[in-house]
């Protein structure tokens, strides 16, 4: 049985295809478009899913959206009516975009696949949760669910049993955990669902100055986690933009200017909402432990992309393991709806050993073949070196012992926003100078940005306080004191980390091994392959592209080394660099 999710028209629209309950291919348009966070029809995600899976969409046995679009344009009118008249400009904006996109749905779903087949549609959360359980390795776990909003619901607990989930409860707009955190990076002075991971990196150069007033002001929270947000500070109600006066004033003057200089104050917001989002999620994983009384907790929603909160909520909470979606965000809405229709509507069986995920390293976008990168280097005359497949994690280990930094192209791209080692930038996490070369060199990006580790899996508890997996580098630990990793060393002792097991990354893993073998370092610094204000790259012409573009070191493609030393091909950076704009 073969079942296709999307997700579309609002941020980081994905497809995803399962065959009989195992992810075959899943992909977010971003990485085919080239326009990150791309909210339009994932016209090329679902054509890669169809390619990969060797199916036409006429084969397919269901199509599911990831949520309900009339009862979130019912969510939208209600919402825009109740702050009249300062919601109708907004809703005037808003109703021409839903009327074209939206609420015909279904009609665009058979229209652009050319398919008349059954079309399926779980609310949001439903897919939030899906995607939360059905991939993990637990066989029953109570779910939590935290984002911005989907239809009503902006946040959701429940259980997953077997092949079945189930919701038990749910916050309603507008009061949002993540519109909370977002207003807070909207008057940082960054941009609405993207910049929430800078408020995240930047908290921890701050006081608490500003929980205090938060509490008293902003946020009622109750025991359960359950909370209400005073809207006389907020814009997003009607609509309009995420603070207004009220909340500018309470906090001493207008939002930051994007791109401004970072005083003191800001650094003590970002650290003042960080605090009171982990206090939320810390109750909120508590109630979801008394409700359900399981042991296992699995996280899906963009809120459980705070890896900051994830690490504490681990360490402080009542569950013994915890799971999170890599893609936890709208991109994973797309898988979450393809398991759910294929577990809850048809039930298909489910797979679980306690053990092992269903996730696949996350590793499920294109890969290309060695034929293939062989071909694009040839043609268009790009010097290279091919390496031997048993000597290729040796010599990545040795230019990256010799301070090299490193494009690091390998087998499938990842789905979601993290690189696992499929599409990565490596370097040597021991420099004290490398964090802020590459930030400033490389991703041209701020200086206040930390970087993730990589770490052998067996490793990782030797060189932070952590004993749990991290295979999607959603967690955060503090780094063992006398630990020599200055550039993944984040300002409070902490680190965000990937473990890296011997299932989904023989590649990566090699290299890893290597490091530790050679040079008694069994972890290297790990960041996107990409530039700043652009997707992760996904085929071998955009890595070399950016490769050039950021001035790597060297760049691996499979088992072929280009060597930043030798010249690009003549015009290569007028007919082919234009899409690596700086924003």
């Amino acid at each position: 049985m073969h079942v296709l999710g999307i997700s579309a028209f609002y941020h980081d629209s994905a497809a995803c295809l399962v065959r009989d309950g195992a992810i075959i291919a899943a992909a977010e348009e971003e990485r085919f478009s080239r326009k990150k966070h791309d909210a339009s029809f994932p016209e090329a995600a679902i054509r890669y899913c169809l390619r990969e899976a060797g199916i036409e969409a006429r084969e397919l046995d269901a199509v599911a959206f990831y949520e309900k679009s009339f009862t979130k344009f019912e969510r939208i009118l209600e919402s825009h009516l109740a702050f009249v008249p300062k919601g109708f400009p907004a809703f005037l904006k808003a109703v021409p975009r839903w009327m074209k996109n939206n609420l015909w749905i279904k009609q665009t779903i058979a229209e652009r696949l050319d398919y008349g087949g059954k079309i399926l549609f779980p609310a949001h959360h439903q897919s939030h949760a899906a995607s939360a359980f059905f991939p993990s390795p637990f066989r029953e776990a109570a779910i939590l669910t935290m984002d911005g909003v989907g239809e009503w619901a902006t946040a959701s607990f429940g259980v997953g049993e077997g092949d079945r989930i189930s919701i038990l409860g749910e916050l309603r707009f507008p009061h949002s955990l993540g519109l909370l955190y977002s207003a807070f990076a909207y008057y940082a002075g960054f941009k609405v669902n993207s910049g929430e991971y800078k408020l995240m990196g930047l908290a921890p150069y701050g006081q608490p100055k500003f929980t205090g007033l938060i509490r008293d002001k902003l946020v009622d929270i109750r025991e359960d986690g359950s909370f209400r947000l005073n809207m006389e500070y907020f814009g997003f109600g009607a609509g309009l933009t995420m603070t207004h006066s009220n909340f500018h004033e309470l906090f001493g003057g207008p939002p930051r200017k994007p791109e401004g200089e970072l005083d003191q104050k800001t650094m003590d917001i970002a650290r003042s909402v960080q605090d009171v989002l982990e206090e939320i999620v810390l109750r909120m994983g508590r109630h979801a432990h008394r409700e359900t009384g399981k042991e296992n907790l699995c996280l899906a929603g963009g809120v459980a992309l705070n890896c900051v909160a994830n690490g504490r909520l681990l360490r402080e909470g009542p569950f013994a393991r915890m799971w999170i979606q890599p893609a936890s965000g709208d991109a994973g809405g797309a898988l979450g709806a393809a398991l759910f229709a294929r577990h809850q509507v048809h039930g298909g069986l489910r797979e679980a050993d306690g053990i092992v995920d269903r996730q696949g390293g996350s590793l499920l976008g294109p890969g290309f073949s060695a034929p293939e990168i062989r071909t694009f280097l040839d043609a268009e005359r790009i010097p290279y070196r091919e390496i031997p497949p048993s000597e290729l994690a040796e010599t990545a280990a040795d230019l990256i012992q010799a301070q090299k930094v490193i494009g690091w192209f390998q087998g499938r791209m990842e789905f979601g926003p993290r690189a696992l080692g499929g599409r990565s930038i490596l370097a040597d996490a021991r420099n004290p100078g490398m964090r802020d070369a590459i930030n400033a060199k490389v991703k041209f990006r701020e200086n206040f940005r930390p970087f993730a580790a990589s770490i052998l899996r067996e490793k990782v508890s030797e060189y932070f306080a952590l004993e749990a997996d991290s295979p999607y580098m959603l967690l955060t630990a503090s780094v063992r004191d006398g630990v020599e990793a200055p550039a993944i060393r984040h300002v409070d002792g902490s680190a965000r980390i990937q473990t890296v097991g011997e299932e989904a990354h023989p590649a990566f893993r090699e290299l890893l091994r290597k490091m530790d073998e050679k040079y008694r370092c069994p972890l290297v610094l790990n960041t996107s392959f990409n530039v700043r204000g652009e997707p992760m790259v996904c085929t071998p012409r955009e890595a070399y592209a950016c490769f050039r573009r950021a001035k790597l070191d060297h760049l691996f493609l499979e088992n072929f080394l280009v060597d930043q030393r030798d010249d690009a091909p003549a015009g290569w950076d007028q007919n082919h660099g234009a899409a690596f704009e700086l924003d």
